[in-house]
């Protein structure tokens, strides 16, 4: 049975990588050098390796130091996060949520997927936008409450997550008066006539869209190409081009008079998803957000 980790020894070693020596670590923690230099030892003696190497004057981490470093810089944070969430708990004065948005998700749906806690006025929301990897991996390290996506959960016997359905949203195309106006032909076909507009493809709809325009043989010219798809509309909306964008977004587009709706295509759907690291989901805010009646999703 391995011994467990002492997390007096851990702090004292962060705390000598974050000052950059012994002699700073003592002055901030306010200990002589020789007892802070001992229970750094006395970690490096429990993990089995050197986590610091003479550098002219000074010291630098091992390869082994700047790993632990990395988890040890997690555990602090997380540390540092208790006495607010404690206070919040006791005190009934914020429901604090912290949200994963995947930078592949379009960012005029976020707010109807977030729509169920937006009411409550003691909500405190924390969205963070990230590569889809990286926020799993935040979420896993309970960094994150949820994380939302176009995309499910890949397999990953290395990470417990649960995949809940959000719903589906139809796509529709959108353009400029301007733009529109140079239309001759009936949608679908006009696209063919316009500069079109386009997630990239690390967006999960991409693949359907260009399945969309071979069923029907349409070769339209790709104008740009996005990212961030609150980008993508904004350049459409300022006249570079037709683009997609999900049905939720409509009321929201066509609130600008200097954009048109070309055509729908129901036929090629946004999927939304919310991930969890809970099967059970026991977060107040997190249930609000799945629909009411919608099992589980199965471990993923």
């Amino acid at each position: 049975m391995s011994t467990p980790l002492n997390y007096r020894h851990l702090y004292y070693f962060w705390v000598v990588a974050k000052e950059g020596g012994m002699s700073r670590a003592a002055a901030r923690l306010d200990m002589a050098v020789q007892t802070v230099s001992a229970q750094v030892r006395a970690l490096e003696q429990s993990l089995g390796h050197s986590l610091f190497k003479p550098a002219g004057r000074g010291i630098v981490l091992t390869e082994a130091g700047a790993a632990a470093m990395a988890l040890a810089d997690q555990v602090f944070q997380l540390g540092e996060q208790i006495p607010a969430a404690v206070r919040d708990a006791v005190t009934g004065q914020g429901l604090r949520l912290a949200v994963g948005i995947s930078d592949g998700l379009p960012k005029l749906v976020v707010r109807h997927l977030l729509q169920p806690v937006l009411h409550d006025p003691r909500v405190r929301l924390l969205c963070h936008e990230d590569e889809f990897e990286r926020l799993l991996a935040d979420l896993a390290l309970h960094r994150l409450d949820a994380v939302l996506s176009d995309h499910p959960a890949p397999p990953n016997p290395n990470l417990r997550l649960y995949g809940h359905k959000l719903g589906d949203a139809p796509m529709a195309w959108y353009a400029p008066v301007e733009v529109a106006r140079k239309c001759r032909k009936p949608f679908p076909e006009c696209l063919d006539e316009l500069p079109v507009l386009l997630p990239t493809h690390h967006a999960a709809v991409r693949a359907r869209l260009d399945q969309w325009f071979e069923r029907h043989h349409l070769r339209p010219r790709i104008a740009g190409e996005f990212e961030d798809s609150a980008l993508l509309a904004a350049f459409g909306r300022n006249g570079m081009g037709a683009f997609p964008a999900s049905r939720w977004s409509h009321e929201e587009l066509l609130q600008d008079k200097k954009v048109r709706l070309l055509g729908e295509t129901p036929e090629v759907v946004e999927h939304f998803h919310l991930i969890t690291a809970e099967r059970r989901i026991l977060h107040p805010l997190v249930q609000q957000l799945v629909p009411a009646g919608r099992s589980p999703g199965q471990s993923l």
